[in-house]
């Protein structure tokens, strides 16, 4: 930049703009860190990180915005919360019909929901079985909503009975919980001390954990390919992915 040869005004006016960007940058950073020093206690957070897919900034800001779960007291209610169930247009005694979903509530919380599901999407698992049946029949950007809106039920489950997520890959948590603690400002491990994260680098282990998951995937797609649907008794719940028994 500094040996480009441009007029004084517009360079004064480039210069001002870089060091408002520099500003930006360094007040992001410490908000980062802030973020991170408050969740690296924070079981829910946590507890929300062994989910594939979600990140600390995921986990921190649903965390926020849900606030406490006992104030849902089902998971239908948070789905609702977060506007991601879809709106239903009935006449009469006529079928109902399932639209977009209402983008009604926390649009902060719902669009990282989607963003976590991409990443979900894209990753061994259940959630990746999940994504793709819905985008066989419906395409991309209505299987990543869904994805969302399962993500979101299995948050109100951890959440609510103190669970982790049943499939796991404990060396990606690992991994995410040693991103959190030095962007807290945790110092770097130095010489032969190895943390649990270190598991993460070592390519047999991710290996095993993704075939791992890789399995879960397929046992979702056999239990889904034998499912025979019927009408649901009175209170009765559908099952869940990921909960623990």
């Amino acid at each position: 930049m500094a040996a480009q040869q441009l007029p004084d005004d517009e360079r004064t006016a480039i210069d001002r703009h870089v060091r408002e960007l520099d500003r930006l940058a360094e007040d992001l950073a410490l908000l980062d860190r802030e973020i991170a020093q408050d969740a690296i206690d924070d079981l829910a957070v946590n507890r929300l990180m062994t989910i594939t897919g979600v990140n600390l900034a995921v986990a921190a800001g649903v965390v926020a915005a849900i606030g406490d779960i006992s104030r849902f007291d089902s998971p239908q209610k948070l789905v609702s919360y977060f506007g991601l169930n879809p709106r239903v247009r009935q006449s009469g005694l006529g079928a109902a019909h399932h639209g977009r979903i209402s983008k009604i509530g926390r649009s902060h919380a719902r669009a990282m929901l989607v963003e976590a599901a991409w990443a979900a999407a894209k990753a061994p698992g259940p959630l990746h079985a999940f994504f793709v049946r819905i985008r066989a029949r419906r395409g991309h950007q209505v299987a990543a909503v869904a994805v969302a809106r399962k993500l979101t039920v299995l948050c109100w489950h951890l959440l609510t009975k103190g669970e982790d997520y049943l499939w796991a890959r404990p060396a990606l948590v690992a991994n995410k919980t040693r991103a959190m603690q030095l962007q807290a400002g945790h110092p770097q491990q130095k010489g032969s001390r190895r943390g649990p994260a270190y598991a993460y680098n070592i390519k047999a282990l991710r290996d095993r954990e993704m075939l791992i998951a890789a399995q879960a995937e397929r046992n979702y797609e056999r239990l889904v390919s034998q499912w025979k649907p019927r009408r649901p008794k009175l209170g009765a719940r559908a099952p869940q992915l990921g909960r623990t028994k």
